[in-house]
């Protein structure tokens, strides 16, 4: 048997992570240097409040060493492997420090997805439907390093001031951003963030453009599954973005989660995201 588990900033929905018995770790949320566990102690709606109604700072902290290290020593004597799947190395040390925990273990394999949100959540599932059919540690963690580079993830977001408050971009920046009405979407490339297309005006026509230009004519999507992904949009939007996706692409499976606190502290309300694997690696 082999246990899967992941950060929880994979933002696989809980039905998911139930029906597929995956463990995740929480990371940390600081706010105003109070320590709170994501998905356990706080939620995005929280930072949100905290945020925007009390003015409060928010960010977020890797899970340390030792926390890895009680992860793996309570599942390693009951599976024949762990294989833990973690935020991309490029956006936190969250990797480097479970790679270092599983050092103690035979059977504990890191692996890192490279991603975020439901970029590593494709990884996750994979790796959980494969440990469900019975295959090896290592053709799962073979499988993951083929899928890895082909996963597009990116993100449209509706306003810059969290990204301002958390020091990612500067306070003109946002300011003119929010003066010009101007939705970027953020671009998971090589494992780093980049800021891509800049679409401006009304939110929901923005995210139903950002649909068109990343799936219209695009030969080199896997059809198998896309997750529209987002921090709290209304259920309208969310329903624009399913019918923007039908109607461009012919996907297996369209499956909706909801951005854990990680996005929603660096992003913010209004952010929304298709994820999907490519054909090819870029």
């Amino acid at each position: 048997m082999i246990k899967i588990t992941a950060d929880s900033t994979c933002d696989l929905s809980p039905e998911i992570i139930e029906q597929l018995d995956i463990s995740l770790m929480p990371l940390h949320v600081l706010i105003n240097e109070e320590d709170f566990r994501d998905g356990i102690d706080i939620t995005p709606k929280d930072i949100f409040r905290y945020v925007s109604e009390e003015g409060k700072t928010c960010k977020t902290a890797a899970v340390n060493v030792f926390e890895y290290e009680n992860l793996f020593k309570e599942l390693s004597p009951h599976y024949d492997a762990v294989i833990h799947i973690s935020l991309g190395s490029g956006f936190s040390s969250c990797y480097q420090n479970a790679k270092i925990a599983s050092e103690q273990f035979d059977n504990v394999f890191v692996v890192d997805s490279s991603n975020l949100s439901t970029g590593s959540g494709h990884v996750v599932y994979e790796a959980a439907l494969m440990a469900k059919k019975g295959a090896q540690p290592e053709e799962i963690i073979k499988h993951l390093e083929e899928i890895i580079p082909k996963v597009d993830a990116s993100f449209v977001i509706d306003t810059m001031e969290y990204l301002r408050k958390g020091g990612r971009c500067s306070g003109i920046e946002a300011f003119g951003a929010t003066l010009l009405r101007i939705k970027p979407s953020i671009e998971v490339v090589d494992g780093k963030m980049i800021v891509g297309k800049k679409y401006r005006g009304n939110f929901d026509r923005c995210i139903v453009n950002y649909v068109k230009d990343r799936i219209e004519n695009n030969d080199d999507i896997d059809y198998s599954r896309v997750f529209i992904t987002h921090s709290y949009c209304s259920p309208e939007t969310v329903q624009k973005v399913r019918e923007a996706i039908e109607q461009y692409a012919s996907f297996e499976e369209i499956i909706e989660t909801t951005a854990g606190c990680t996005i929603s502290t660096h992003c913010g309300p209004n952010t929304l995201g298709i994820l999907y694997k490519r054909k090819s690696k870029k």
